[in-house]
């Protein structure tokens, strides 16, 4: 018997890692914000971290198609809506909401990525898209509402829940926007140069936010949570799905996205002893059906199946 790995058994240990660090990200952003750091200063580490290292990547393995002129502006609004206002809005739902609620929301992002579709680009909107569309609307809507709305606590996670929603949108903007250029060069060169715009723009916003942090009042659970944020959910999560795609292919490694709640989810009840009500559990069916009947039998509409899926 052959025990050597495959790349096949390579790609798959590799996505089911990519969302585990996803999912379980949630838990060290709920530890460190905003006790330890305030989310606007999480996100510029996040970001300029992250830039940094991408480039020192390309200094070792250059790209050779240069990025034309005129995409530079595309890569700038793709910088703001899929870096800055993602990251913005979804560290700041984070740190606010539950993780398993975060982790159900971010699963709306195919749904919001088909709406805009159907009014940026055209495209049609079936019977089956509509029907999953309505699931999915309905499931989020079901998370969001479900709470007791007169306790303050809720009230607080419900603004966590909106802002992870809007971290959804912003994404599914970026997706939208970024199909020309996923077409004409390599996904690596593109995180490179998002991460680059993303991070002249969110270092500023997050200054302020930066100077204040009392960096001797982290413990070392509070670092091993920044580090596993910065390194292990933003920098190695995007090159472990990277590599998934280039050999299983971006519609199987999209599959893979509903890992992410189930490992919020054990994660949370294991180390922050959250409940899995009722109401959680029949908000997540319905919002996991309705993805899977939005982008049942399509083929990649918005990102060509050959290229890399830039998941955050």
């Amino acid at each position: 018997m052959n025990c050597m790995m495959t790349e096949k058994h390579k790609s798959i240990i590799a996505v089911l890692l990519g969302n585990f660090f996803f999912g379980t990200s949630v838990i060290a952003v709920k530890h460190i914000t905003p006790i330890f750091i305030a989310p606007l200063a999480l996100t510029s580490i996040r970001i300029a971290v992250c830039a940094l290292l991408f480039w020192v990547i390309y200094f070792f393995r250059p790209v050779k198609t240069s990025i034309s002129g005129k995409d530079y502006l595309r890569l700038l609004f793709c910088a703001i809506m899929g870096i800055t206002c993602n990251q913005t809005f979804s560290i700041r739902g984070m740190s606010l909401t539950s993780p398993i609620h975060a982790s159900l929301l971010v699963l709306t992002t195919p749904i919001v990525v088909s709406i805009l579709a159907a009014i940026f680009l055209k495209e049609r909107l079936t019977n089956l898209k509509i029907l999953g569309l309505s699931l999915g609307i309905t499931g989020g809507a079901l998370l969001i509402l479900s709470r007791d709305s007169s306790n303050t606590l809720a009230k607080q996670e419900t603004i966590g829940d909106l802002f992870i929603i809007l971290g959804a949108f912003s994404y599914a903007s970026y997706l939208v926007t970024i199909k020309p250029l996923i077409l004409k060069y390599s996904a690596m060169h593109i995180l490179q140069w998002v991460f680059l715009f993303g991070g002249m723009i969110s270092v500023p916003l997050g200054w302020n936010s930066f100077r204040l942090v009392q960096w001797s009042e982290f413990d070392g659970l509070s670092w091993f949570c920044l580090v596993y944020v910065v390194l292990g959910a933003t920098f190695l999560a995007y090159l472990l799905m990277n590599y998934s795609v280039s050999k299983l292919g971006a519609g199987i490694t999209a599959s893979f996205i509903y890992l992410q709640p189930f490992f919020a989810t054990v994660a949370s009840m294991i180390l922050l002893h959250e409940q899995l009500t009722f109401s959680k559990i029949l908000s997540a069916t319905i919002i996991m059906i309705g993805v899977f009947v939005t982008n049942y039998k399509t083929k990649s509409s918005v990102i060509d199946k050959r290229k890399p899926i830039l998941l955050l």
